[in-house]
């Protein structure tokens, strides 16, 4: 039997979820999944109605397009209309809005826009477009950010440089938990994350806050491995990190991955879009790779994250700037941090769809809204 059809496979998915649904726990359990992939995962496969009704998974802030602040995107269309800067980013964040539109919308005023599949790209179309400088759009999680930090230590065109709109996983996981009215019961980590970073970063969880966070893969039998897990630890009344995906974590993770991460990158504070500002939850180049900045090369805006005592600079978007950019009626900053979901959006599936999304996690293959639209069907 193939591996794939192994953990598809629908006698062991019967039998994960007969030992979920015996569990003597009868109370409500909500467990918080907090990656793009899984909700796909879970959606596609219908695997929340497998489960018993005071069981819950719920969608956190997993998708990095859907927490990009529109701030970031108005720089990059402002250094492709201004700047006439060739834009290199991935796919999705092309269409996602902001209050100077979206980068499909400098497209159409002329902006040289283009999509790469990986960081590598971005080199590729710097030496054929020597005349030009070209900005590489850098958004993502840490398995983005380790191969954007590697193109840094490439000795890349002297005509490339690099927006940086990264951010980190765990910290978002720990602001949630001080948001009083979300109640989560376990934490279901991303397995292509913790193969970069391990479970290190993640035991902040179990040891301080008492709670059960297990690594899954991407398959409904890995998914439900991972519940199960929760499940069994909730039972138990105790709290560990775990990992049930081990064919692809190990709890070192990568280190080579790690380290080119922290050679090339200082961990910032960061504001997430609809969210806020969150510690400790981004990253900018450090100031060795200062060159390599977009913003210092153009000028637009130095990194925003300043520390005590820094001067203030004249480019540096306020607070409100970071508030106002979800658009009005828009319910993405609920539906990111899990306190409603999708369908309880007025404009989900009427005046918000894929063709024309008004919010940001309807733009995105990994945003809940798209994902709940593609499979449910509405």
């Amino acid at each position: 039997m193939a591996t794939e059809s192994i953990y598809r496979d629908k006698t062991v998915v019967e039998g994960l979820v007969k030992r979920i649904r015996e569990s003597p726990i009868k109370r409500p359990v909500r467990i918080m999944h907090v990656c793009g992939t899984h909700e796909n995962v879970i959606s596609r496969f219908g695997l929340r109605d497998l489960l018993p009704d005071n069981v819950d998974v719920i969608a956190g802030p997993g998708c990095p397009v859907c927490v990009c602040p529109g701030h970031d995107i108005e720089l990059a269309v402002k250094l492709a209309l201004e700047e006439k800067a060739v834009i290199a980013t991935f796919g999705d964040m092309v269409r996602v809005p902001s209050s100077a539109g979206s980068l499909a919308d400098a497209r159409t005023q002329g902006a040289d826009i283009r999509v790469v599949y990986g960081p590598f790209d971005a080199i590729k179309i710097a030496k054929e477009n020597t005349g030009k400088e070209v900005v590489l759009f850098a958004v993502g999680f840490e398995t983005t950010a380790c191969g954007v930090a590697s193109l840094a230590q490439s000795n890349p065109p002297d005509n490339l440089s690099i927006l940086v709109s990264h951010r980190l996983i765990p910290p978002s996981m720990e602001f949630l938990l001080g948001v009083g009215d979300i109640c989560i019961n376990g934490f279901l980590i991303p397995g292509h994350v913790t193969t970069v970073m391990g479970l290190a970063q993640y035991k902040l969880f179990p040891e301080a806050y008492r709670m059960p966070t297990v690594a899954a893969g991407f398959e409904p039998v890995d998914v439900l491995m991972g519940v199960l897990a929760i499940i069994r630890q909730i039972n138990e009344g105790i709290a560990r990190c775990e990992n049930v995906y081990k064919r692809a974590v190990h709890d070192e993770g990568n280190p080579k991955a790690q380290m080119a991460i922290k050679e090339v990158f200082d961990v910032v504070p960061a504001y997430w879009r609809g969210i806020g500002k969150i510690p400790r939850s981004g990253l900018k180049l450090k100031e060795r790779y200062t060159e390599l900045d977009a913003q210092c090369r153009f000028g637009v805006w130095h990194p925003p994250q300043a520390e005590a005592g820094e001067k203030p600079i004249a480019h540096r978007p306020s607070p409100i700037a970071y508030l106002n950019d979800i658009n009005p009626g828009c319910s993405c900053h609920l539906i990111m941090i899990g306190k409603i979901k999708p369908t309880e959006c007025p404009l989900f599936g009427n005046t918000c769809v894929p063709e024309a999304p008004y919010g940001p996690c309807m733009v995105s293959m990994d945003g809940t809204c798209r994902v709940w639209y593609k499979y449910k069907k509405v």
